[in-house]
């Protein structure tokens, strides 16, 4: 199947497929007119990357994880350093989590000690957030 009937059947795109394809995550046939020709199990496999990528993982841990996926879900099949990535990321998720918590206390402790000042002077503070820049 070529790269449009592959993005009808899995919903995705054809620039992320072709990102999969760079990462080594894919790897469909070249035709004699260029084309890229896709298997069948190529269906399985970008749901398998999308669930994976759900997970959090980077898509160079998925190429490592990937011969180890079984099915849509995907299953993982013990393979070498399978449990030690996995820990690895959760760590790493973990870490991202407790730096966001932080944030939000030292935010929070901001907003309180503001309000604070603004209700001493009388003002009042906006009740609308700024929103973020990009």
């Amino acid at each position: 199947m070529r790269i449009g009937e592959l993005c009808r059947r899995t919903g995705v795109r054809a620039h992320q497929l072709r990102y999969y394809e760079a990462q080594g995550l894919l790897e469909p046939r070249r035709g004699a007119n260029g084309y890229r020709e896709y298997d069948e199990d190529a269906v399985l496999t970008v749901a398998q990357i999308r669930q994976l990528l759900a997970a959090g993982l980077s898509t160079q841990e998925i190429a490592y994880l990937l011969p180890c996926a079984t099915g849509t879900t995907p299953e993982l099949e013990p393979c070498d350093e399978l449990l030690l990535t996995l820990r690895g990321r959760l760590s790493g998720i973990d870490a991202h989590i407790d730096t966001l918590v932080r944030s939000r206390q030292t935010l929070l402790a901001y907003i309180d000690a503001t309000e604070r000042r603004a209700g001493e002077r009388g003002g009042t503070a906006p009740l609308e957030p700024v929103p973020a820049r990009p």
